[in-house]
């Protein structure tokens, strides 16, 4: 069955899972660990990524986050890309370090943010990598310590996260930590990071609750939220996908048309994308300028490619011919 394409839009909430191929472990060592940490704090701040709830794990790591202006494709190549280069490099060591491709999951926000917040912090405990909630406050490789305010991460939006809980910092801290040790003995969450129907409706007890009273509901793996949640993301999704696919074919038309008027005026595409002031070629490159931007609908970035100038040159022969 092929790969459904990643749900990527800046803005949006994810708790994403990147785990070590073959279930191998990804940090040898604090050096390892910090060196992870610090690529995800400094792309997080060049790419306006927001950072809410983090866990590493030795053999895989949890983060919430809501993707800038970049997305979270490029977000999490450059910050997986990066850590497996330098990893490799020290530890003398070649090939993969992750699995191909690691887990995205699209989040409804109101409905789940203090849910995986508190499932996220919660790992190293599952995990025994610490005893007790004392002991995770002063972990420094999980958000969790921030928040309790035993760590300083300014790059960790723990602001926010806290203003869920209260309005003023200590009430909030207080809140949040009470909301935290309630879920201590819960252990796995499968409708926090599994598949399907049981993701999008949060668990099998309202699937089966759902198929006897017969209902039918929207849902996708790579979705945790609500019906109409799912469905209104899909949708955005399908209107995304529908405008680069135009966009890609007025690009294939808007270029034909480009070399046909090249060949009917005796010139060559190369002179034209050269950029050539020969009279004959600054008078078809006007031409089609005009036609690029009125009939194909290309924008003045696509056009000035396909014609070989500037933006500000396509810019300046549109306003000659109006």
């Amino acid at each position: 069955m092929p790969r459904q394409a990643r749900l990527d839009t800046p803005g949006t909430l994810h708790h994403v899972i990147v785990r070590g191929i073959e279930k191998r472990k990804i940090f040898e060592d604090d050096h390892d660990r910090n060196e992870f940490v610090s690529r995800m704090a400094n792309l997080a701040r060049e790419g306006k990524t927001a950072l809410y709830a983090w866990a590493l794990m030795p053999n895989h790591v949890h983060i919430l986050l809501r993707s800038g202006v970049q997305g979270l494709s490029k977000y999490m190549r450059r910050l997986l890309t990066g850590y497996a280069i330098t990893y490799n490099h020290r530890h003398q060591r070649h090939g993969h370090l992750f699995q191909n491709r690691y887990k995205s999951i699209l989040c409804e926000e109101d409905a789940y943010f203090m849910e995986l917040v508190r499932y996220i912090h919660l790992n190293p405990i599952r995990a025994h990598l610490v005893e007790n909630l004392t002991s995770l406050s002063n972990y420094p490789w999980c958000g969790h310590g921030v928040l309790m305010g035993q760590f300083e991460n300014k790059w960790q939006e723990q602001d926010y996260v806290l203003s869920w809980f209260g309005k003023k910092e200590a009430v909030a801290r207080k809140a949040y930590y009470k909301y935290v040790e309630e879920a201590i003995f819960q252990g796995r969450r499968p409708e926090l990071v599994g598949g399907g129907l049981i993701r999008s409706q949060g668990g099998w007890s309202e699937v089966l609750s759902m198929r006897r009273r017969k209902q039918t509901e929207a849902f996708d793996e790579r979705i945790l939220g609500s019906g109409v949640f799912v469905e209104q993301i899909i949708q955005e999704a399908d209107k995304k996908f529908t405008r680069m696919i135009q966009a890609r074919q007025k690009s294939k038309e808007s270029s034909r048309h480009i070399q046909m008027s090249c060949e009917k005026a005796g010139i060559s595409m190369i002179e034209l994308q050269a950029g050539s002031r020969r009279v004959c070629i600054s008078s078809v490159r006007s031409r089609l300028a005009v036609e690029m931007v009125q009939e194909y609908g290309l924008s003045l970035a696509e056009t000035a490619r396909q014609l070989g100038i500037s933006t500000t040159g396509i810019a300046k022969l549109l306003m000659r011919k109006n």
